[in-house]
């Protein structure tokens, strides 16, 4: 089976929005869908494929901006991890009151824990619970060498510990022990900035060092 992967810059913070999605049975998620629905829904239209998940790695609002227009229009279940789920319903804690939009949003259809397995067609996606950026934040692993790391690991950087819920000291702990161990040749596929890789990261990232 192959995995299909778009990833693009959406919305004024240029958040990395996915599309991924399974070439057997045209299923597919979304994940982080940040503030332009415009242009993932017409990212989605373009990939040919129906979204039955929206996968949140965590719940600030550059990554969840347009998570109700594009629920809408795809009928797709929203997943978080129950430690994030929260967020979805205060503007506060998802930070989008401080933005001036005040964002609420329905509660979650499934809760993640780390550990689960989410289903998108043929493709299986293993989520990793790498909190510090927010205590709920997640990773997905796919493919042999896909790692979505959401607002933990980024391209030579990691991701903020000064908002409510995080811990540099967590954030750390939960790249070295959860993230590094994979595969040099393991694609890094960050919330924000380029991809990189494993052993690129383990090499460079200073804040790693």
């Amino acid at each position: 089976m192959s995995m299909i992967l778009n990833g693009f810059s959406v919305g004024a913070f240029d958040t990395n929005c996915y599309i991924i999605g399974c070439e057997e049975t045209k299923e597919g998620a979304v994940v982080d869908p940040g503030m332009d629905s415009k242009k993932i829904l017409k990212r989605i239209e373009e990939s040919g494929l129906i979204i039955r998940k929206i996968i949140l790695t965590h719940g600030h609002v550059d990554h969840i901006g347009a998570l109700s227009e594009v629920q809408q229009a795809t009928g797709a279940e929203v997943l978080i991890h129950a430690e994030d789920a929260g967020m979805l319903t205060d503007s506060r804690k998802n930070l989008s009151t401080y933005t001036g939009q005040g964002l609420d949003f329905k509660e979650a259809d499934r809760l993640l824990q780390d550990g689960d397995k989410i289903q998108v067609g043929n493709i299986v996606l293993d989520v990793i619970h790498t909190p510090g950026h927010t205590k709920g934040g997640i990773s997905l692993k796919g493919d042999p060498d896909v790692l979505i790391t959401g607002d933990a690991l980024f391209a030579g950087s990691i991701g903020r510990s000064d908002f409510p819920g995080g811990s540099h000291t967590q954030l750390i702990a939960s790249i070295k022990n959860r993230l590094l161990d994979f595969p040099p040749e393991t694609k890094v596929y960050p919330g924000h900035g380029p991809a990189s890789t494993i052993g690129r990261e383990k090499r460079y990232n200073p804040f790693l060092r």
